[in-house]
């Protein structure tokens, strides 16, 4: 497909940093000028008080140290993150549980008899695990304890191949849905494998089954090139989920439900293909995120107090031998 030479790209320009947080006085953020402030006020609390006993030459080094430190937490950053917040999330790191447990644990539940306890130091017990969602419905909402939560899964559209009004159009289209959200959504797009080597044996397996010779050719020869493909590279599925939130103090049933399927509607027009997934497909979706290089088992996953019942096939009969 190629563009009449008339058309122009369209092109927009976008700030680079529309995420950096507004200066308030001297270049400085609101939050570092809050931390330069208690710095200064420390500074200015620790001379008030030790400089009748204190010389200032040593009060005056105290002050440049605890200035570069002060400085250096109000502008160092590190991993996208300010310093001072950077080591908040360092000590909560810490003193988190390295060993979580799913089932409740009493404060002063004790080992059982038949387990040896360990002489040298004590074992903690292991801490209560607290997951953000504690169940699924069966039309795929996500219980969130007070809130809940319903995920559209869609495809994704090559803008490139687009002529320069049809992009004009997605992207006008897009910008009505974003403006239109008025609860918290959150969109996830991730990369996962893809298994060819079994769709590879299973074409091979079914090459003989073919009635014709020539299908048991292509499908062997699609099988081998499946093979040498899943061999050669390592392919990727793009995987888009879109996720739907009630608001704060909205107990409305079925109202994230309600809002993923405006969301399908809306995103339809977009030249995307969206559906609101189920029970089934939310778990499988909640497996690859947690686990990305385990594909989740074809059949799903039973419900937590689901029977799992075994059925015989009617067809199947078991001989017996007579003596």
């Amino acid at each position: 497909m190629t563009r009449p030479e008339s058309e122009a790209p369209t092109r927009a320009r976008m700030p680079s940093d529309v995420d950096t947080p507004d200066k308030v006085a001297y270049g400085l953020t609101f939050h570092q000028l809050a931390i330069v402030a208690v710095g200064a006020l420390v500074f200015y609390g620790a001379w008030r008080t030790l400089h009748h006993v204190v010389p200032a030459p040593v009060l005056a080094g105290a002050g440049v140290v605890l200035g570069g430190l002060v400085i250096g937490l109000a502008l160092g950053r590190r991993d996208g993150l300010s310093i001072d917040v950077w080591l908040l999330h360092a000590v909560r790191h810490t003193r988190t549980p390295r060993s979580l447990s799913a089932a409740t644990v009493a404060a002063d539940a004790a080992l059982p008899e038949w387990i040896e306890s360990p002489k040298a130091a004590r074992m903690a017990l292991p801490a209560p695990l607290r997951l953000p969602a504690d169940a699924i419905d069966d039309d795929g909402e996500i219980s969130l304890g007070e809130a809940r939560a319903a995920i559209v899964g869609t495809t994704t559209v090559n803008l490139a191949l687009r002529t320069p009004d049809e992009q004009a159009a997605l992207i006008e289209g897009w910008g009505r849905w974003l403006n239109s959200l008025s609860t918290p959504t959150q969109i996830v797009v991730s990369a996962q494998p893809v298994d060819l080597a079994s769709h590879s044996r299973a074409l091979a397996d079914a090459a003989d089954a073919q009635p014709h010779p020539r299908l048991r050719a292509a499908c062997a020869d699609h099988a081998e090139f499946l093979g040498d493909l899943a061999a050669r590279r390592d392919p990727l599925r793009r995987q888009v989920l879109v996720v739907n939130r009630t608001a704060t103090g909205e107990h409305t049933h079925h109202a994230a439900l309600r809002r993923a399927d405006d969301t399908a509607r809306a995103l339809s027009g977009l030249g995307v293909s969206p559906r609101v997934l189920d029970a089934s497909a939310v778990t499988a979706a909640l497996t690859c995120a947690a686990d990305p290089y385990r594909p989740p088992r074809p059949g799903g996953l039973a419900a937590p107090d689901a029977v799992i019942t075994a059925v015989t096939p009617s067809g199947t009969r078991t001989k017996r031998r007579k003596p």
